[in-house]
């Protein structure tokens, strides 16, 4: 199991918007080759940060399954113009 991880800075002001879309987005992500499941967690001290974890059965369905498929384009005309800047995607595995 991967775990996916990325500290998502939304645009001042828009972060109920970007709310919105992530839950018109979700099901793209869930719904693809292994997808196990994600969480989007927002920052109490600056509102406009989120956390978004997604685990994944391996690397390869998220770098290059998901990323490579016509479903990522939903995802990204969905949710990357409310990012400032883009945000660093890294990957962990437990120990």
């Amino acid at each position: 199991m991967v775990r996916e991880a990325a500290m998502l800075h939304i645009k001042e002001g828009l972060e109920q918007e970007f709310e919105d879309a992530f839950r018109q987005a979700a099901p793209i992500i869930s719904g693809m080759k292994g997808y196990i499941t994600h969480s989007l967690s927002k920052c109490m001290e600056e509102t406009h940060k989120y956390l978004l974890l997604v685990e994944w059965e391996t690397l390869e369905d998220h770098t290059e399954g998901f990323r490579g498929s016509s479903e990522y384009q939903e995802w990204k005309a969905l949710l990357h113009r409310f990012y400032t800047p883009f945000p660093t995607v890294e990957h962990f595995q437990d120990v």
